[in-house]
Formats: structure tokens, C-alpha cells, sequence
């Protein structure tokens, strides 16, 4: 009996012990714990993720790429894979599992020194006590202090809070945070559509994502994932017959699908720099927003292609600038050329090296050993560069230009220029342009950006020349002179003289002695013919006549150039402005002179589903679904400011529309369809620009060097901006109705003969129908614009002086 109280005195004492010894544990390792009450409102950082107008994805920018998910959305074979995995016992459990403690202490006794490695027994509430709260420091310590913030825990959340806390923020390999990230990375599926086999492969990823990689580690991953289905069958999470049929499963991945991704990457970078000024680095790396962007995947890729051949034709135009690099043609030739890294903008283009070469071809090398040729049809364009972008004669053999040695860009083709077909394994010769350019195409009725492409490649240069390169316009500004001249009383028929005009510029400067690109002078001549031809001297009279400051104020007015100085050399495009801001102010012109704003983004919503901010802000009385009543669609109030009268900008319109009908931008006639825009160029041709618009579309394309400099002494908007805007325009309106100019009320339309002004009959030679204000119609007299101070009647407001009064009109009312 006295060794039985003894015994019993030793075990109270010990348990005694014991309790105390955990209490001064949880007293010791307890104090100074981190604070865990936000985890009750805690928002994980979340990726920012936008969208094409289409719905496809544009661009993801977070630090970390986690999509947050809440418990109610994540499918139960998930979560039953995850606590089959990770923590059965998790709904019974107070946040640390003693049973399956014991168990693994039980099994790490007996594997020890078998080199296995030791098993493991933290719940999921303690995962989340690490992952949240402490550091990965592998210490008694750090596994005590897990433990006490896990029970806390667990007195302070609810169990689903807990697991929606886990299940968004665990690492699970491929740059996934969370298990909405990894269904996406991993088998580019939602979590609602994942199999057993798949939810059971991310729940095996936890503990070491790398071990299981399911190409480099294969065998595995599999064998893992099988571990975790064996384990949902053994605790009743799936029947027998659905763990069989998960086992039987393949582990493949799948890469994000092309067809749920849009490529812009000019215009994604605009945007993100457009986030991050509007709402910060925080917002826009771990905000969770999402942006529904303004861009037409169908009309970006188009702008890209247009853009790239745009500029790859002047490039091949103006010669040979010689090989990416040279390689001795000896043993080895493919490792050395293998090590020489790809120039940026090679895109699908490949390194060749030129092995031999002869006058009918040269037989070329890739670094995997392959072989192919190039004929001299696809070499004969390679003239020597020489400066000024001047060029030398075409080749006349192969080996005038390619010679071994040489490691040069070259393309696939199957046959050449004529349809002949080429022999298996032909390449052309091909150069990476190192001309800069852009394209803009906009709605000019909401001036919704569609497409932006900003250069040729991002890679060469994330330089956005559509927004961020301020060129001047040249002659592309020139229809807000005439647009003033219209608002002032004028009319397309006015007669201007075109004939030298010359200012002194004041003591030192000099004269300034305009001219017009073929050094001629042409006369009295109608308005129209002016902007179709591009007459300078017109211009510069005109902007006189009306008034520079009359045009520094329409500029301003259309958002075409900030800061205008009231100089006449501004009339022909001296000041700057970028390609977005003079194709939006050309959506202006055909829209009936309405205000737009070039916008890249529709919307932006907050992670829970608040608009933070949305482009369209007119108001819709009615608008709610639940309060239609399936009649006629509400009225939407049109809310643009109205700029200038809207038959000055038809008549802008039915100009510019000459232009492409008879004047410099005709070769896009050829397209037959209604087309409108102006082209322009600086001096010396340092810059081009087309920038033109369909009646429901409008676009704009600039090239010119980042270094300003010529770009070949016939090269103009005309020949180089121009095609790049047909070929655009005619991919992007195939198929499409053909709809005219819409022709506001008021405007009458009278036969003129085009090259006097003066009235005509239909189907008399040169005649047109031309757009007139009531009373404005022409007569049988011409008044010819010589030019000088601005004229009272004109410009109200100026001084009267010399100039001529707007004509009168001294006949009948006219024909439609």
C-alpha cells in the first residue's frame, strides 16, 4: 500500500509537472505573439488582371499571381482533396491534431535512421499560423509558438474562414498563389471544372511543388497525386469506383489557351501606366482590379500586321544594312552560332548562317544542323544602304551581298513573287526595320481606343510612338486651317492664290519663303483642290486671311497641339503633337465636329465588384433590367459638346474625302469604299503621317526614326504612312457594309465643276457635287483670296483690313 500512494504521489507530482510546465510554456512562448485579429478581415494581395473589350485576357501585374476565391465558390472535391492531403481531422480538431501528432511521432521513432523523410502533423490552421504570422525558421520555438497561435485561432474564425484563408494563400508552384492560380497555371481550367485527378495533383503541390513538377518530375507527381486519391477513397471523401477512374487519369498540364488571350503590348503598358497614376502601386500590384479595356482583338492584331509590313516594305526598300554578326564556316559552326543571342524584333524570323553562296543562291545553316538555301529572287532587294537612306543598284548575283560567313535573319517561304513554287527548305533574306512607327484605329463616335500598336516590336523598344513620340504633323494639321476658314464664312469654292509669298521674320531671322512641294505655283484655285493637293502657299494665305489666332484656337479647341504659338509656320504643321491625340481630333472632324476623349479603358472594378470608374458616365433613365418592360430600348442622352457647326465639319469631311479620291492619298481609293484623311510631311521627310477615317472608324499611322532623321528623299505620307492605312482599312472593313458620310441637315449639295468651283451640270466634265451652307452657294463669279490681315466680315472680332470679303453666292439655289 505504501509503494502504491508512493507511485501515486509520483504521477499526481509529475502531472502536476507536467500542467505547469505547459502553462509556463504557453505563458513563455505566448507573450509578444503577433497580432492575429485581422486575419478576420484579412484581403490577400490579389492580381490585377485586364481585359480586351473582347473579354479575352490582356495582361496580369501583381507580385504575387494569386486569384482570390471565396469558400462558398471553391467546389467541395477541392476542398476534400486539400484535408485528404493536408488535414482530415480539420473540422474536429481545436487547431492542433493530437491524434495525428502522436501518430507521426510514433512513425518518425520507428523510421529513424532509415533515411525517410520524418513525417509530418501541422493542421491547417497551424499552416496558416506560419504562413501568416511567423517566419520558416525550423525550431521547437517557432513549432510552439504555431501551436498556441493555432488555437487562438481557431477560438477566433470559424473553420471555413480558416481553410478560405489557407486555400488562397498557399505557393503551389508555376508562380501560383492559391488554388484558383493553380488551376489556371496547371491545366488552364477554372476550379469549378477541374477532375478529381487534377484537384488531387494541387493538393499533393503544398508541402514541395518542386519535388512534383508534372514534366520534369513526372513520375513523381503521379505517383503523389495517387498518394492523395488513395487517401480521399480511404476517408469516404470519393467512392471506390471514382478514386479507380482519378488513378486512371493522366497528369497533363495545359498551357494558357491563345484563343482566351489578346496581345497588345503597347497598349497594356499604356494602361498600366495609366493605373499606376491613377491609383498606386498598391492598387494596381496586389488590388485585385479588374479593367475591361477598350481594344478589338480581331482590329489589334490586324493593326500589328499592318504596322509590321508597313514597316518592314520601306525598310527592304532602302538596301542591305549587312549581316546580324560573322562566323568562321569551320567545325562547329553550329555551337558558335547557337551562341549568338537573337537579335530583338527577330520574332518568328531565324538565325542562318551563310555557309556558301554563288550568283543563283547561298546554301545557309541553322545551330541544329538543318540546311536550307535562298534563291536570288528572295536576295534582289538587298541593294547597299547608303546614307541618307539612299541606296545602291540591285544586285545581280547572290554573292554580291551574302557571303560565308555571314549570320543573317531569314523566313520560310514556299514561293516567290510569281506563285512559282520553291524547292523544300527555300528561305528569304530578311532585315529587322530600325524605323520607328505607329497605328492608332478609334471609335470617333465615344473615342474608345480599338487598336494601338506602337512599334515594331516591344522587345526592340517599349517606346510608345503612338503616345509618347511628340512629332509634327506637317501637312496632316492643315484641315484645322480650312475648318477655321469654313466656321469664318468661307466655302470649299473660295478662290485662293496660290502664288510665292514671303514674310520678313524680323532683324536677324531673315525671310520666310514657303513653298509648295513641286516648287510651283498653280494660281487662283479652289479651297478644295488646296487640301487635296496639299498646297502650302494656300495654306499660308488662308491662316493669314482667317487669322492665326483664330487657328491656334481651333487647334487647342480639337486637342491637336497644347501651346500653340500664333505663327503662320504652324499652319503647315510646325508644332508637336502625338499620333493618338491627331486621330482622335480627326474622329472630331467626322462625327459632326463632336467632342470625344481617346480613352483606352471602359471600366474598372474594384475586388469586390464596385466600379471605381467607367468612361461612358452618360446618364440612362430606365436603364435598370428589372425595370424593363421589354418595349423600345431607353434613350440615351448624347452629352458631347458640339465644337464647331457641324456642316464645316461635313464639308472637312467631303474635302479630305477628295483627297483620297483624286488628291495625294489616292492610291487608298483603290479600296472603294467612302474613305476620308490627309497625309503629311515634314521637312526633309523626317516624319510621315496618314491619318484618315471610314465613318465609323478612324485611324492614324506615323513613321519616322526615334533620332530624328530623313527618311529618303521621296519618301512621304503619301508613299510610306499611306500604305500602311490602306492595308489596315481593307482588312479591317472587309466584309462590312458600305455606309457613305452622314450629311447633317441644312447642307445643300450643288454640281460645281471641281477645277474652278463654278457652278456645273451633272455629267459635265470635272463636275462634282460639293457641300454648301444655305446661301453660300457659288455663282458665276470668282473672288480670289490674295491674301493679308484677316477681314472683318471673316473673322469677326479682327480688325477689317485688305482682305477679300467671303464670296457671295449670285445664283439660284442649286441642285442636291
Amino acid at each position: 500500500m505504501r509503494w502504491l500512494l508512493g507511485l501515486l504521489a509520483t504521477v499526481f507530482i509529475l502531472a502536476i509537472a507536467g500542467v505547469g510546465a505547459v502553462l509556463y510554456g504557453f505563458y513563455h512562448f505566448g507573450r509578444g505573439l503577433p497580432d492575429y485579429d485581422y486575419l478576420a478581415d484579412y484581403e490577400p494581395p490579389v492580381v490585377t488582371r485586364v481585359h480586351a473589350g473582347d473579354g479575352r485576357l490582356l495582361a496580369e501585374y501583381a507580385r504575387n499571381v494569386r486569384v482570390f476565391v471565396p469558400i462558398e465558390a471553391i467546389p467541395k472535391r477541392v476542398i476534400k482533396a486539400f484535408l485528404a492531403a493536408e488535414d482530415k481531422n480539420f473540422y474536429e480538431h481545436p487547431g492542433v491534431d493530437f491524434v495525428s501528432l502522436l501518430s507521426a511521432i510514433a512513425i518518425n521513432v520507428k523510421n529513424y535512421g532509415a533515411g525517410r523523410r520524418p513525417v509530418g502533423a501541422s493542421t491547417i490552421t497551424q499552416q496558416v499560423a506560419k504562413n501568416f504570422l511567423l517566419t520558416n525558421e525550423v525550431s521547437v520555438e517557432r513549432k510552439a509558438k504555431e501551436a498556441i497561435l493555432a488555437f487562438r485561432i481557431e477560438r477566433s474564425l470559424s473553420k471555413d474562414r480558416i481553410l478560405e484563408l489557407y486555400l488562397n494563400e498557399i505557393y503551389l508552384g508555376f508562380g501560383s498563389y492559391g488554388v484558383a492560380a493553380a488551376a489556371l497555371n496547371y491545366f488552364d481550367k477554372p476550379l469549378s471544372a477541374l477532375t478529381i485527378g487534377e484537384a488531387a495533383y494541387l493538393a499533393a503541390l503544398p508541402k514541395a511543388p518542386n519535388n512534383y513538377h508534372p514534366i520534369r518530375r513526372h513520375e513523381a507527381a503521379v505517383e503523389r497525386r495517387n498518394y492523395v486519391i488513395s487517401q480521399m477513397r480511404r476517408n469516404g471523401f470519393i467512392s471506390p469506383a471514382e478514386g479507380d477512374a482519378a488513378l486512371g487519369e493522366p497528369l497533363v498540364t495545359r498551357s494558357t489557351s491563345a484563343s482566351d488571350v489578346a496581345s497588345a503590348d503597347y497598349f497594356a503598358e499604356e494602361v498600366r501606366r495609366h493605373l499606376l497614376r491613377q491609383y498606386g502601386e498598391g492598387a494596381l500590384y496586389e488590388g485585385g482590379l479588374s479593367v475591361r479595356t477598350s481594344i478589338d482583338s480581331r482590329l489589334q492584331a490586324m493593326a500589328d500586321k499592318a504596322l509590321r509590313k508597313g514597316l518592314e516594305d520601306y525598310d527592304r526598300r532602302h538596301g542591305w544594312r549587312g549581316p546580324v554578326a560573322t562566323v568562321p564556316v569551320v567545325a562547329g559552326w553550329g555551337d558558335a552560332l547557337a551562341a549568338i543571342p537573337p537579335p530583338k524584333g527577330l520574332g518568328t524570323w531565324r538565325l542562318a548562317l551563310v555557309l556558301q553562296s554563288n550568283d543563283k543562291d547561298a546554301r545557309i545553316g541553322f545551330a541544329d544542323g538543318s540546311l536550307g538555301s535562298i534563291p536570288y529572287a528572295e536576295v534582289k532587294w538587298a541593294r547597299a544602304w547608303l546614307e541618307d537612306q539612299r541606296f545602291g543598284g540591285q544586285p545581280k548575283s547572290v554573292d554580291e551581298v551574302l557571303k560565308p560567313g555571314d549570320v543573317i535573319p531569314v523566313e520560310p517561304v514556299a514561293a516567290g513573287e510569281d506563285g512559282e513554287a520553291y524547292p523544300e527548305g527555300s528561305f528569304a533574306l530578311r532585315q529587322i526595320p530600325d524605323v520607328g512607327g505607329a497605328l492608332v484605329a478609334l471609335d470617333p463616335h465615344t473615342g474608345r481606343v480599338l487598336a494601338m500598336s506602337g512599334g515594331y516590336d516591344p522587345q526592340m523598344s517599349e517606346f510608345n510612338r503612338a503616345v509618347q513620340a511628340k512629332r509634327q504633323p506637317g501637312s496632316s494639321f492643315k484641315p484645322f486651317v480650312y475648318l477655321a476658314a469654313l466656321d469664318s464664312g468661307y466655302s470649299p469654292t473660295t478662290q485662293i492664290l496660290d502664288a510665292p509669298f514671303v514674310i520678313d521674320q524680323g532683324a536677324g531671322l531673315g525671310k520666310w519663303k514657303p513653298s509648295n512641294y513641286t516648287n510651283k505655283f498653280y494660281g487662283p484655285t479652289p479651297m478644295r483642290i488646296g487640301i487635296e493637293q496639299s498646297r502650302n502657299l494656300m495654306t499660308v494665305r488662308l491662316a493669314q486671311t482667317v487669322g492665326m489666332e483664330k487657328v491656334v484656337e481651333y487647334a487647342e479647341r480639337f486637342g491637336v497641339v497644347e501651346g500653340m504659338q500664333p505663327h503662320l509656320s504652324y499652319a503647315l504643321g510646325a508644332g508637336e503633337t502625338t499620333l493618338l491625340k491627331i486621330t482622335a481630333a480627326y474622329g472630331m472632324l467626322v462625327n459632326g465636329g463632336k467632342r470625344i476623349e481617346p480613352s483606352l479603358i471602359d471600366r474598372i472594378v474594384d475586388r469586390h465588384g464596385k466600379t471605381l470608374w467607367r468612361h461612358d458616365m452618360r446618364p440612362c433613365e430606365g436603364c435598370n433590367p428589372s425595370s424593363w418592360n421589354g418595349g423600345p430600348p431607353p434613350a440615351i442622352p448624347d452629352t458631347r459638346a458640339q465644337l464647331v457647326d457641324p456642316a464645316s465639319a461635313y464639308q472637312i469631311v467631303s474635302m479630305l474625302e477628295g483627297v483620297v479620291l483624286r488628291g495625294t492619298g489616292r492610291r487608298i481609293a483603290e479600296l472603294g469604299r467612302p474613305l476620308a484623311g490627309k497625309t503629311g510631311t515634314t521637312n526633309e521627310n523626317f516624319d510621315t503621317w496618314f491619318i484618315g477615317f471610314s465613318p465609323n472608324l478612324a485611324v492614324g499611322v506615323f513613321v519616322g526614326f526615334d533620332q530624328p532623321r530623313t527618311l529618303g528623299a521621296r519618301d512621304t505620307g503619301s508613299s510610306v504612312a499611306a500604305p500602311i492605312f490602306k492595308d489596315f482599312m481593307g482588312e479591317a472593313l472587309d466584309g462590312k457594309p458600305i455606309v457613305d458620310f452622314r450629311i447633317p441637315p441644312g447642307v445643300r449639295l450643288v454640281w460645281i465643276d471641281h477645277d474652278t468651283g463654278v457652278r456645273t451640270s451633272p455629267g459635265a466634265r470635272g463636275a462634282m457635287l460639293e457641300a454648301f451652307k444655305p446661301g453660300t452657294e457659288p455663282g458665276t463669279v470668282r473672288t480670289v483670296l490674295e491674301g493679308g490681315v484677316p477681314s472683318g466680315d471673316a473673322d469677326a472680332g479682327s480688325s477689317a483690313a485688305a482682305g477679300p470679303r467671303p464670296p457671295v453666292a449670285t445664283g439660284g439655289s442649286g441642285l442636291y
